[in-house]
C-alpha cells in the first residue's frame, strides 16, 4: 500500500467512525499541503460509498480572522459531500460529530462548468458563471486530536474540518446585492455573537471562487455546473453545545438555521 492511500484509509476511517484523528505516522504524514491534496482525493474515493458524491466544495481561511485563528495565510479548500447537504431548518444530532461547530458563508451555485483548459480565472470570469448566491452555515467538526499541532498538511488531506452545510433560499445572481455590502450575523440561541462582511472574503467572494477554480485546474480538475462551492467565513468559527440553535443572517441573501439535538 502507498503512502497516499494509507494515510488516506487512516483518516477516512477515523471520520467514518467518529473519532478524533491522531497525529499520522511521520512515513505516511503529508510533508506538504501538495502532498496533502493528493490524500485528500484518494480520501474522497474512499468516503464517496458512505457520504455520497462530492456535489461541491467549502475553501477555509479566506478572511484575516480565520487566517489569524488558524494560522494559515491563504485559502485551503475541501470538498462537499451530498449527505452533508442539508436545507434551512434542519435538526441534526450532535451525537453524530466530535466537536461540531459553524461558520457563516456566501455559497454559489454554477450555472455552467469551469474548465481546467480555460484557466487562469479572474473574479470577472468566475463571477459570470455564477447562476444563484445561497445564504450558509458551514457545518465544521473538530475531530482531531490537536488540530493546532497536527498540521496544515493533514488538515488539508482531511478536508480542512469541512462536515457538511446547511444552505438558505437561493437568490439569482441579477438579484443579489453587492456582496462587498453583506453583513452576515452570526446568532446563537437568539444572540448575536459575532458578524463579518463579504468583503472580508479575500476582498470579495468572487476572488475566493477564482482561487479554487486555479487550485483545481493546477492539477486537471474543474468546477461543474450545478455544484455548490462555500467561499469562506465572515466570521470567526463557532463552537457549539447540543442543543443550541444556529441562524446566520445576511442581508440581502436572506436567513438560514440550524438546530443540533
Amino acid at each position: 500500500m502507498n503512502q497516499t492511500l494509507a494515510a488516506a484509509k487512516t483518516i477516512a476511517s477515523a471520520r467514518r467512525d467518529r473519532t478524533p484523528l491522531q497525529p499520522l505516522a511521520a512515513d505516511a504524514a503529508p510533508q506538504d499541503e501538495a502532498q496533502g491534496y493528493r490524500i485528500q482525493n484518494a480520501v474522497h474515493d474512499l468516503l464517496s460509498a458512505d457520504f455520497g458524491a462530492l456535489v461541491g466544495y467549502k475553501i477555509g481561511c479566506t478572511s484575516a480572522v480565520m487566517q489569524q485563528y488558524l494560522n494559515i495565510p491563504h485559502p485551503c479548500g475541501g470538498g462537499v459531500f451530498a449527505k452533508g447537504v442539508h436545507e434551512s431548518g434542519a435538526s441534526l444530532s450532535a451525537a453524530d460529530f466530535v466537536r461540531v461547530g459553524v461558520e457563516c458563508e456566501i455559497a454559489v451555485r454554477l450555472a455552467r462548468d469551469l474548465l481546467p483548459s480555460e484557466a487562469p480565472f479572474t473574479a470577472d470570469a468566475v463571477g459570470r458563471v455564477i447562476e444563484s448566491y445561497l445564504p450558509a452555515i458551514e457545518i465544521v467538526d473538530d475531530r482531531y486530536a490537536d488540530w493546532q499541532t497536527i498540521g496544515a498538511p493533514t488538515l488539508v488531506a482531511d478536508d480542512f474540518f469541512a462536515a457538511g452545510c446547511v444552505l438558505g433560499k437561493p437568490v439569482a445572481r441579477s438579484a443579489a446585492p453587492d456582496l462587498l455590502d453583506i453583513v452576515g450575523c452570526a446568532i446563537i440561541n437568539g444572540s448575536e455573537v459575532s458578524r463579518g462582511t463579504g468583503a472580508d472574503v479575500l476582498g470579495h467572494p468572487h476572488n475566493a471562487l477564482a482561487w479554487l477554480a486555479n487550485h483545481l485546474a493546477a492539477s486537471g480538475k474543474g468546477l461543474r455546473a450545478g455544484q455548490i462551492v462555500l467561499t469562506g467565513s465572515l466570521v470567526k468559527t463557532v463552537w457549539l453545545k447540543s442543543g443550541d440553535g444556529v441562524m446566520m443572517d445576511l442581508s440581502g441573501l436572506g436567513k438560514v438555521a440550524v438546530t443540533f439535538t
